[in-house]
């Protein structure tokens, strides 16, 4: 912090360790091991898009980046109920590196170009053999991570919107030793709708 900045009272954000997502195969090790939760092959970055041509043609440059490599993963952008954009990518199952190199690329260019304020999240998806679903969000301001588990719906809670706050605790016990994890649980923030979940 400079010296006008702490008589301000001002401080400088934390500059975002991407390098983390490249943890997520060796987490990926574990949950499969401990938990069998598996790898779907989903991956996205949440952030609320700027308006201007700027930023439209970074997002496409971001997406331009990722259909380049031979073999391309699918992209899709979409903007959830809430108005945030997810860029989703879909890589195969057995891909987590290539997947996380793949977020670590959208966040790095629309950072670089001047939009890190805006970045909120990356997600990477993952599934046990009954379907049920658990994300591990990347807090890109706080460079950690933590677990979000939708809780299955049936019968008449269909369409309520409930956490699986116990599957949370296991996987967030799982992985603490191979993720830097977000310790106050107020930021571990509820991702109704992020795709893949």
């Amino acid at each position: 912090m400079g010296f006008w900045s702490s008589i301000m009272g001002r401080s400088q954000p934390a500059a975002p360790r991407l390098d983390s997502l490249f943890a997520v195969p060796s987490a990926a090790l574990t949950l499969e091991a401990g938990l069998g939760l598996v790898p779907t092959g989903i991956g996205s970055v949440c952030y609320r898009a700027a308006s201007g041509a700027g930023f439209a043609q970074t997002q496409q440059e971001a997406v331009a980046l990722l259909g380049s490599a031979p073999e391309a993963p699918d992209v899709e952008v979409t903007v959830d109920d809430f108005g945030f954009t997810w860029l989703t990518v879909t890589h195969d199952p057995s891909d987590t590196s290539g997947l996380c190199t793949d977020l670590h690329a959208v966040n790095s260019t629309l950072g670089d170009a001047g939009f890190g304020p805006g970045l909120l999240c990356s997600l990477v998806v993952f599934a046990d053999v009954t379907g049920r679903r658990v994300g591990l969000v990347y807090l890109y301001k706080q460079g950690t991570f933590y677990p979000f588990a939708p809780q299955p719906t049936t019968g008449s809670a269909r369409g309520a919107q409930v956490r699986d706050t116990l599957m949370e605790i296991q996987v967030r016990d799982a992985v603490e030793n191979d993720l830097p994890l977000e310790e106050e649980r107020s930021r571990w923030l509820a991702v109704w709708g992020a795709p893949g979940l």
